[in-house]
C-alpha cells in the first residue's frame, strides 16, 4: 500500500501502522478492512492463537486482555477493534463524518451497531463459527439461534436503507461485515436473508476491499 491509494486522508502515519492479528479473527479483519478502505499504509504481525502467543507476557504488554487486534501507530498502542475504528476515523479520515457522523442521531445510529458488533454479533455468528473452526465440545444451537435473531433484525433494517445506519457506508457496516460474511462457517445459512446478502455484495464491491480468510467448514464447505 502506498500514499497514492489514500485520496481522503488528513495525513499519513510517519511509518506503516502495525496490526497484530490472527487470520481467523473477524475482529482483526474489520481493522484490516478499514485501513485498506482508507488507503492507510500498514503491516501485519501474525499472532499464533493456537500456540497461545496472545497470552504471553510480550503480547499482554500490548493488550492486557490477551486479545487481537492491537495496533501500534507511532507511540500509540491501542486494542479493541471498535475503539481502533474510531481512532483511525478521527485521526486520519478526511471525511470522518461519513464514517462516524457528528450529529447526535447519526452518531447514535452508528454507536448502536458498534454495540451490536460487540454483543449479538460476537455472541451469535462469531461464537457459532468458533465452535466449528476449533471443534469445541460445545452445543452451537444457542449461538446459531442468536445469529438468526440478529440476521432477522439486519434484514429488516436493510429493507429500509442500503447500509446499517442509513444511506451511506459507516463504521457500523465495517464493524459488522466480517462475521456476517463468514456466518455460514458456523452453520448459519444466509439463504433466507436476501437484503443481508445484497449488503455484503455492496461492501465487497468497494474500492480497496479486502476479503476475510474463508475456512472450508460449515455450510460454506
Amino acid at each position: 500500500m502506498t500514499a497514492s491509494t489514500a485520496p481522503a486522508l488528513k495525513s499519513l502515519p510517519a511509518q506503516p501502522i502495525r496490526l497484530y492479528r490472527a487470520l481467523v479473527s473477524g475482529h482483526a479483519h474489520r481493522v484490516e478492512l478499514f485501513m485498506s478502505l482508507l488507503g492507510l499504509p500498514f503491516e501485519m504481525v501474525e499472532v499464533d492463537l493456537k500456540a497461545g502467543q496472545h497470552k504471553r507476557p510480550e503480547f499482554l504488554a500490548l493488550n492486557a486482555f490477551g486479545q487481537v487486534p492491537v495496533i501500534q501507530d507511532g507511540d500509540v498502542t491501542l486494542a479493541d477493534s471498535n475503539a481502533i475504528l474510531v481512532y483511525l476515523t478521527l485521526r486520519y479520515a478526511l471525511d470522518a463524518g461519513q464514517w462516524l457522523p457528528a450529529d447526535p442521531l447519526g452518531a447514535a445510529q452508528v454507536q448502536r451497531w458498534l454495540s451490536v458488533a460487540a454483543g449479538p454479533l460476537a455472541f451469535g455468528p462469531s461464537v457459532a463459527r468458533v465452535i466449528q473452526l476449533f471443534k469445541l465440545p460445545t452445543d452451537p444451537a444457542d449461538a446459531i439461534a442468536r445469529a438468526h435473531g440478529l440476521l432477522k433484525v439486519m434484514e429488516q433494517q436493510l429493507g429500509a436503507s442500503p447500509f446499517l445506519a442509513g444511506g451511506t457506508l459507516t463504521l457500523a457496516d465495517v464493524a459488522n461485515y466480517s462475521y456476517v460474511a463468514r456466518a455460514p462457517e458456523g452453520n448459519v445459512s444466509l439463504e433466507g436473508y436476501p437484503g443481508v446478502r445484497a449488503w455484503l455484495e455492496r461492501i465487497e464491491a468497494l474500492p480497496r476491499f479486502v476479503p476475510m480468510l474463508k475456512s472450508p467448514i460449515g455450510l460454506s464447505a
